[in-house]
C-alpha cells in the first residue's frame, strides 16, 4: 500500500501549484459572489446556504480528528482546535445568516469552495493530530516563540477580521440597499481589511503549528484574496467619484 506521507506530501505539492494557477486566473477573473456576481456560472442557490455548506466541513472534520485523537489533554492542540473553530464555526454557522438581503451564489463556487476545505481540512487536521513528529507539540510548544507569535497574530488578524465585517454589515440602514463606501478601523487605510485580517489570520497559523501544511494554507488564502482585494478596490474606485484616494488594496501602507 501507498503510505498516507506519500500522498499527503502529493496534495501540498498539488495545493501549491493549484494556488498558483488560482492566483493567475483570479487576477484576470473575478470571482462571481457577492458584488461580482454574474450570469454564465451555472444556477445559483442562496449565499446563505451556499457559505454554510462551504464552510461547515472544515468546522465538523477537524472536530472529528481532534476526537479521535490520542492526545486529546494536550494543551496545544486544544489551542489549535479552538483557533481553528473559532473561525470556522463562526464563518460556518454565524455569518452566513448575518448576509442582508436576497443575494444568490453560483453552485460552481459552493462545489469548488467544499472541495477545497474538505481538502484542506484534512491537510491541516492530519499533520496536526497524526501525522506531526510525536513530541512536536508537547508541553514545550507552549512556550515557544513561534508559538507565541503565530497564536498573536492570527488572534490579531482574526479581531481585524470581525471588525471590518462588523463595519460592512453596519453600512446600511434597515430598508436601505446598494453599496456605500465604508468608512472606520482599518478602512481609513486599505479598501478591504477583512481580507488582510484574513491573510494575517493563516499567517499566524502558519507560523503557530510551524508546518508546511499551514504555510501551503497562508499562500492560498493570499493567492485567493489578494487578486479579490484588487477587484474590490478598483470597483470602488469605479463605483464612486469621491472613493477616498489614499486607500491602498489591502495592506496598509503598502499596496
Amino acid at each position: 500500500m501507498i503510505d498516507e506521507l506519500v500522498i499527503y506530501n502529493g496534495i501540498l505539492y498539488g495545493f501549491v501549484i493549484l494556488g498558483v494557477i488560482t492566483f493567475l486566473a483570479l487576477s484576470f477573473i473575478s470571482a462571481p459572489y457577492g458584488r461580482h456576481v454574474r450570469k454564465g456560472w451555472g444556477p445559483n442557490l442562496s449565499s446563505t446556504l451556499g457559505w454554510v455548506i462551504m464552510e461547515a466541513p472544515a468546522a465538523l472534520i477537524f472536530a472529528i480528528y481532534y476526537i479521535f485523537s490520542e492526545n486529546k489533554t494536550n494543551i496545544v492542540l486544544i489551542i489549535f482546535l479552538v483557533l481553528w473553530q473559532l473561525h470556522y464555526m463562526q464563518r460556518s454557522f454565524i455569518f452566513p445568516f448575518l448576509l442582508r438581503g436576497n443575494k444568490r451564489m453560483p453552485l460552481s463556487i459552493v462545489l469548488m469552495g467544499l472541495i477545497f476545505n474538505t481538502i484542506n481540512t484534512y491537510v491541516q487536521g492530519r499533520w496536526i493530530f497524526t501525522l506531526a513528529p510525536i513530541d512536536m507539540y508537547d508541553i514545550k510548544w507552549f512556550y515557544d516563540p513561534r508559538f507565541i507569535i503565530g497564536v498573536s497574530i492570527f488572534i490579531a488578524g482574526y479581531v481585524i477580521n470581525r471588525h471590518s465585517d462588523w463595519i460592512l454589515r453596519n453600512l446600511r440602514q434597515a430598508g436601505e440597499k446598494g453599496y456605500k463606501i465604508p468608512y472606520g478601523g482599518l478602512y481609513r487605510y486599505v479598501s478591504c481589511p477583512n481580507y488582510f485580517g484574513e491573510i494575517l489570520i493563516w499567517i499566524g497559523w502558519a507560523i503557530a503549528t510551524w508546518s508546511v501544511a499551514g504555510f501551503v494554507f497562508a499562500f492560498w488564502t493570499f493567492a485567493n484574496l489578494f487578486p479579490r482585494a484588487y477587484s474590490h478596490h478598483k470597483w470602488y474606485k469605479e463605483t464612486f467619484e469621491n472613493y477616498p484616494e489614499d486607500r491602498k488594496v489591502i495592506f496598509p501602507y503598502i499596496f
